[in-house]
C-alpha cells in the first residue's frame, strides 16, 4: 500500500506467523466487555451522517483506553449529503474525547445513497482529504471488499481495513491498487470479528502521533 510515514510489513514482528486480534462494535452490542474481549485492537462507531452520534462512543472509547487497548473511531458515510460537513461532524464528536498518540481515525464506506461509481469515490477522497488535513492523520478506509474494489480508485494511499467472510481470517488479497490490507474482518458471528498481520505497535503508527 502507498502509504506516507509508516510502511506496512506483511509480518507481525512482536509474534512472527501471527495475526493481532481485533473487534469493532457499535451500539447495536450496548456495554460490550472489553477486558475479557481478548481483542488487542478495538474500533467503535463514532457517527453516522451529519448529525447522529453512537450512544455508546464514549464507554466504549474509555473502556478501550482503560483496557490498555489500541483505539479506533469510525464514521458511517453517506455519499447524499456534504463530505466536509460529515467530516466536521465526525471530529466534534471524536475531539470531546481525550486524545491518545495511537488512536486509529476511519471511515466506513459501504452505501451509495444512489450516487455513481465517480461521486462516491469522489465523496470519500474529500471526507478523507479533510479529516487527514484537520488532524495529520491519514484516515483508514473501512469497506466490504467488492465495494472497495468498484469505488476505491485513487484511495489506496490509505489504510485499507476490508471485509471478507469467505477468506479465511488473515487471506484476503487486496482489492484494486491496494498493495497490503491493514485489517481483514473476517466474521460478524457473534459480533464484528478482526485480525492484522501488523503488530500493535504497527497498528498504533497509523493512528494518531
Amino acid at each position: 500500500m502507498g502509504l506516507s510515514g509508516p510502511a506496512i510489513a506483511d509480518t507481525n514482528p512482536a509474534n512472527p506467523g501471527q495475526l493481532t486480534y481485533g473487534q469493532d462494535i457499535s451500539h447495536h452490542e450496548s456495554g460490550h466487555d472489553w477486558a475479557s474481549s481478548g481483542a488487542k485492537f478495538g474500533i467503535v462507531k463514532a457517527t453516522e451522517s451529519t448529525d447522529f452520534v453512537d450512544s455508546e462512543f464514549a464507554r466504549n472509547y474509555a473502556e478501550l483506553d482503560a483496557n490498555g487497548i489500541v483505539r479506533g473511531a469510525y464514521h458511517y458515510g453517506h455519499p447524499g449529503n456534504d463530505p466536509v460537513a460529515e467530516a466536521e461532524h465526525f471530529l466534534s464528536v471524536v475531539n470531546k474525547q481525550p486524545a491518545k498518540q495511537g488512536d486509529l481515525l476511519v471511515l466506513d464506506l459501504e452505501t451509495t445513497d444512489g450516487k455513481s461509481v465517480g461521486e462516491v469515490n469522489a465523496w470519500a477522497k474529500r471526507w478523507l482529504q479533510h479529516v487527514e488535513s484537520k488532524t495529520g492523520v491519514k484516515p483508514m478506509l473501512y469497506s466490504g471488499w467488492y465495494f472497495a474494489d468498484t469505488y476505491g480508485d485513487g484511495l489506496e494511499q490509505y489504510p485499507l481495513w476490508v471485509a471478507h467472510y469467505s477468506k479465511a481470517k488473515g487471506t484476503v488479497t487486496p482489492p484494486g491498487d491496494w498493495k497490503s490490507v491493514a485489517i481483514h474482518q473476517y466474521t460478524d458471528d457473534p459480533v464484528d470479528q478482526n485480525v492484522s498481520k501488523l503488530s500493535v505497535d504497527q497498528l498504533k503508527a497509523l493512528g494518531r502521533k
